[in-house]
C-alpha cells in the first residue's frame, strides 16, 4: 500500500518537494559564494543612496566628483599641464659656460643640438641668454641669443654622476658648442665627483616615502570596490595599472598621495572578481611640498578608507598604526623639512624634486 502510494498520488508532491529543495539547497550555495567573493562596487544609484555612517568622515580631503562606475583597467588620469623648462641650478648641477662671439639665432641652435639628453642616468640640459629678454631660457625658434650653458646633474635616486657619466656629458655637449661657435668652460670632472657623491651622501641620508597598508579585516575587495571609495576622497586613476592618485591642485606638481595594489588584479580578466586584501596608501616627502598638507591627507584618507572598507591600518611589518604612531611619524616629518630647506632644498620645490627623481 506505502508502495503504491509512493509510486502513484504522492509522486509529484514528492518530486515537487525535491525540486524546492534543491533550489533552496542551490540559491543558498549561490548566496554564500557571494559573501565569500571579493566585495564589488555599488551602481551609481545606489553608492549615492549610501547609508549615511558610509560618508567618509569630515576630516578626509575634498571630495572630488565620484567615479561610481567601475573603471577599465588601462583607464588612465587626464595627462597634466605642460610643465615649465627645466632651470640649471648649481645647488645640483654641473654647469658649463658656452660663450660665442655673436648672438645666434634660434633655429641654429635648434638644429644642432644633440639628439639626447642624457649622459649615462643623468639628465643634462642646455638654456640659453635670450638677447632680447635678458632670460635664461630654452632655446626657442625667432629668437636670438649672446650666451649659453650646459649642465648635467649631480645626483639623483639612481645615485651620483661618476667620471664616465661626466666624460659623456662632456663629449655630447664639445660638439654642439663647436656647430654654434661657441667656446666652452667645463668645469674640473674632480671637483664634479667629490661635489656629486657629497649631494648624494645628503640625499640619500634625507630621502623618504612613507607608506601604510589597509588590510581587508573580513572579505576581500575587488578593484571596482577600492576604486569607487577612494574616489569619494577624490583619487583618479594612475597612468599605471593598480595604481590610482590624489592630485595636486598645483599645475604639473607630482600627486600629494599614491594609493596602489596588485596590478594583476587591474589586468584581470574580470576585474570584479579579482580579490585584493591589501592596499598600500604613501607619498613621496621631497616631491611633495608641505603646503600641500600631504601628511594631514595621509591620515585622514587612511582612516576615511578604512572606516569605508573595513580594514586595518598597519605599517610595512603588519604591527598597527595607530594615533601615538602618526603623531610620532608627523615629528620626524617636521625635522626632516627643517634639514632639506637648511640645504635649500625645501620639499616640494623644483630643483628638490629633479634631485629626487
Amino acid at each position: 500500500m506505502i508502495d503504491a502510494l509512493l509510486n502513484g498520488s504522492l509522486a509529484l508532491p514528492l518530486a515537487a518537494l525535491g525540486a524546492l529543495v534543491l533550489a533552496g539547497v542551490v540559491a543558498h550555495g549561490a548566496w554564500q559564494a557571494r559573501k565569500a567573493g571579493p566585495k564589488r562596487a555599488l551602481p551609481p544609484q545606489a553608492a549615492e543612496e549610501r547609508a549615511p555612517d558610509e560618508t567618509p568622515p569630515a576630516a578626509a580631503p575634498p571630495v572630488a566628483p565620484a567615479h561610481l562606475a567601475e573603471l577599465a583597467p588601462g583607464a588612465i588620469e587626464a595627462p597634466p599641464p605642460r610643465r615649465p623648462a627645466m632651470r640649471l641650478d648649481a645647488l645640483v648641477d654641473a654647469i658649463a659656460s658656452l660663450t660665442v662671439e655673436a648672438p645666434v639665432t634660434g633655429e641654429m641652435v635648434l638644429g644642432h643640438l644633440p639628439p639626447t639628453r642624457r649622459a649615462g642616468s643623468k639628465p643634462f640640459f642646455i638654456e640659453a641668454l635670450n638677447a632680447s629678454t635678458g632670460e635664461w631660457e630654452a632655446p626657442a625658434p625667432g629668437q636670438r641669443y649672446r650666451e649659453f650653458q650646459a649642465g648635467v646633474q649631480l645626483a639623483n635616486r639612481t645615485g651620483a654622476l661618476n667620471e664616465i657619466e661626466y666624460s659623456e656629458f662632456v663629449q655630447k655637449v664639445q660638439p654642439f658648442a663647436e656647430s654654434i661657435g661657441a667656446m666652452g668652460d667645463f668645469p674640473d670632472m674632480l671637483d664634479v665627483v667629490a661635489r656629486a657623491r657629497e649631494l648624494d651622501a645628503f640625499a640619500g641620508a634625507h630621502d623618504a616615502q612613507l607608506a601604510l597598508h589597509l588590510r581587508a579585516r573580513g572579505a576581500a575587495w575587488s578593484v571596482g570596490y577600492i576604486q569607487q571609495h577612494a574616489a569619494r576622497l577624490g583619487f583618479v586613476a594612475g597612468v599605471v595599472p593598480g595604481r590610482l592618485v590624489l592630485p595636486s591642485k598645483d599645475e604639473g606638481a607630482p600627486p600629494v598621495l599614491t594609493l596602489t595594489f596588485d596590478s594583476q588584479a587591474a589586468f584581470a580578466e574580470d576585474p570584479s572578481r579579482a580579490a585584493v586584501r591589501d592596499v598600500m596608501l604613501s607619498f613621496d616627502v621631497p616631491q611633495t611640498e608641505p603646503a600641500a598638507a600631504p601628511f594631514a591627507a595621509w591620515q585622514s584618507s587612511a582612516q576615511a578608507l578604512a572606516d569605508a572598507m573595513d580594514a586595518d591600518i598597519v605599517d610595512d611589518h603588519g604591527r598597527p598604526l595607530t594615533a601615538p604612531g602618526f603623531a610620532a611619524i608627523g615629528g620626524e616629518l617636521e625635522s626632516l623639512y627643517r634639514q632639506l630647506e637648511a640645504r635649500d632644498l625645501a620639499a616640494g620645490a623644483p630643483v628638490t624634486r629633479r634631485l629626487f627623481s
